[in-house]
């Protein structure tokens, strides 16, 4: 039963790793600092793990010489036996016996720098409302801090077509933050970048859903929260700074791939099947022209994994979220964070800032 008296007692940051020795020399003493002791939430027990995905680089040795064998109670290493993706990583990590009894969990990138106190702000939005599910900080470019990052910026949103956007990012232009959107507020989804979640919640939801690996899982995962009827909140008050790209780079047609597969199931999971045939209708043809655009300015790779994102969302995706759906329980999340129009739209007649748009 949950009390939104009742405080959060374990906090757990955890950090899955892929081959990302260097991201973890450069951040994590500094995750490790800001997030334990003093800096902690009060009456908070915080622990940093780190679970690694199988990485073939020197990670796995460096937090054994490092922490480990240091016996360093703030660190806990989780060693997985093969790569499971962003999603299956996850699941598996806050699954294991040592993550039993934490209330929540943080879910933070490799590469994201955190500052002093960063976790207080979000524990407290968690602990005064049980119905806030999950809530995100305020994400910044980590060598270009005066702008938002791509991952998330000041909360994430959707489109009646099912196209992310963020308060502070729309499609690739990315805002200067002057604190605009210094303000808490409802959101559509949290980045899986930097997202805290209550441990019941996640468990009771299953989790991130394996079948998405990596992209868009986040967004999947917060619309369940909405169908429960929880809130996902953005704390502009912690801020941290993302470098962003660190396992796969927004330069890869396999990142495209996965975003246009994987909107496409997500959609297709979450809505009626009557609206998303709508909606598919308008997208076939959108997401074909920006394919087009591809092929005119010479990324052939891009165009095709347009396509082959269409292709591989009928042909395997779409049925693997006919078994993760059922046939009933659909209901779109509050107004307040859904905008039902196009931000493709907007975009193409030169609104690119978030500015009043909700």
């Amino acid at each position: 039963m949950r009390d939104e008296d009742k405080g959060m007692s374990r906090l757990a940051v955890v950090i899955l790793n892929w081959n990302g020795e260097g991201f973890l020399r450069r951040f994590l003493p500094r995750v490790v600092e800001y997030s334990t002791g003093d800096y902690a939430p009060q009456g908070c027990e915080v622990v940093v793990a780190v679970a690694d995905n199988a990485s073939a680089d020197g990670s796995l040795g460096w937090l054994s010489d490092t922490y480990v064998s240091a016996g360093d109670d703030r660190v806990r290493v989780i060693a997985l036996d093969a790569n499971y993706g962003f999603t299956g990583g996850y699941n598996r990590a806050l699954a294991h016996e040592t993550l039993a009894g934490f209330d929540s969990y943080l879910l933070l990138n490799s590469d994201v720098d955190v500052t002093p106190g960063w976790l207080v702000p979000l524990a407290a939005i968690l602990t005064a409302d049980a119905r806030v599910g999950a809530v995100m900080p305020k994400l910044l470019a980590y060598g270009r801090e005066d702008y938002f990052e791509y991952a998330g910026a000041c909360g994430g949103f959707i489109d009646a077509l099912g196209y992310p956007f963020c308060r502070g990012r729309i499609f690739g232009t990315v805002e200067k933050d002057r604190g605009q959107y210094d303000t808490v507020r409802d959101i559509f989804w949290a980045s899986g970048a930097a997202m805290l979640v209550r441990a019941d919640l996640w468990r009771e939801l299953g989790g991130l859903d394996e079948a998405f690996f990596a992209h868009m899982e986040e967004i999947d995962f917060c619309w369940r929260l909405h169908r429960q009827g929880f809130r996902v909140v953005v704390c502009p008050e912690s801020a941290v700074y993302h470098v962003g790209g660190g396992a796969l780079p927004a330069t890869s047609p396999r990142k495209t791939y996965l975003n246009f597969r994987n909107n496409l199931a997500m959609l297709y999971k979450n809505l009626s099947h009557r609206l998303f045939a709508a909606v598919y209708f308008v997208r076939f043809w959108a997401d074909g022209l920006q394919a087009l655009g591809y092929l005119a300015t010479g990324k052939s790779s891009f165009a095709g994994a347009v396509f082959r994102g269409h292709a591989d969302f009928w042909l395997r995706m779409r049925e693997k979220m006919v078994r993760r759906t059922g046939s009933g329980g659909y209901a779109l999340p509050p107004k307040e964070v859904l905008y039902r129009g196009s931000v493709a739209w907007r975009y193409v007649f030169g609104w690119r800032t978030f500015g009043n748009m909700m």
